[in-house]
């Protein structure tokens, strides 16, 4: 009777450690697929302790290639607030996307993940990804937008339509403007991903800036920004902007749903 109890348990052990076997693997081939909150990777952009250079991988639909000052402008402003000696750079492929309409936040999600290098977290190197598709957001006064930590999509069609009969501002400066107000969610701004002590989200839009002289303004984004600015856009972060990522850096603001901790 002993010999028979001794072998249905050890049966019983055998087959409780293939199920959490298979749990375990299950976990480990989901991990990859958890991309994260935009602002999820907030602390790793901030932060050398790990990640000491960055690439801005940058996949265009053939003749939507971004303009040379956008990604100018990107790089010199993540080298701005971003703490990564070794460098940040762009890495800029032609691609043909699968979808060419009306784009759902899904299908960016499906298409970076498809067309993506490598990994957001590769070794020393944190990735971030912009997509400049063709066609438009299935929100149609959507310029661009974020969909989770590292992936962001910016609508050249719609931008084209943005731009005002004087050319005031130019799709060029449209451009250059809505990429970084994209990129800014993927630092967690506005209050994404903290809650910030100053007083600079705007109650009406969430996860925006209430000043119109911070690329996070919460028109930037929007179709209508032609109607709300008739000369230059904002092209940088405010001080607030600012000295909330600071204090993120410095650990004085604790961020929250983070991918990557120093």
């Amino acid at each position: 009777m002993q010999r028979v109890m001794l072998a249905l348990f050890l049966a019983s052990l055998m087959l409780l450690q293939g199920c959490l076997g298979g749990i375990r693997d299950g976990i480990v081939d989901a991990l990859p697929e958890q991309r994260g909150v935009p602002g999820g990777l907030t602390l790793a952009c901030l932060s050398s302790a790990q990640f000491t250079d960055m690439v801005i991988e940058i996949d265009h639909a053939p003749g939507y290639a971004p303009e040379a000052t956008t990604v100018d402008l990107l790089i010199d402003r993540l080298e701005e607030v971003c703490d990564k000696p070794d460098g940040i750079r762009a890495d800029i492929t032609e691609t043909e996307f699968a979808s060419t309409g009306d784009w759902s936040a899904d299908d960016v999600r499906a298409q970076a993940l498809e067309h993506r290098e490598s990994p957001p977290m590769d070794g020393t190197t944190l990735r971030w990804h912009v997509l400049f598709p063709s066609g438009g957001y299935d929100d149609d006064s959507v310029l661009g937008v974020a969909v989770n930590a590292a992936d962001v999509a910016v609508f050249r069609d719609s931008i084209d339509d943005a731009e005002n009969v004087l050319r005031r501002p130019s799709a060029e400066d449209i451009e250059n403007s809505v990429t970084l107000h994209e990129v800014g969610h993927l630092l967690g701004l506005v209050n994404l991903v903290y809650t910030s002590p100053r007083d600079h989200e705007d109650a009406d839009h969430p996860g925006h800036s209430s000043n119109e002289d911070s690329v996070m303004y919460w028109a930037v984004e929007s179709s209508s920004l032609g109607a709300i600015f008739s000369g230059q856009l904002p092209n940088d972060f405010d001080d607030d902007d600012r000295a909330d990522l600071s204090d993120l850096a410095s650990g004085d603001l604790d961020a929250e749903q983070q991918l990557w901790r120093p």
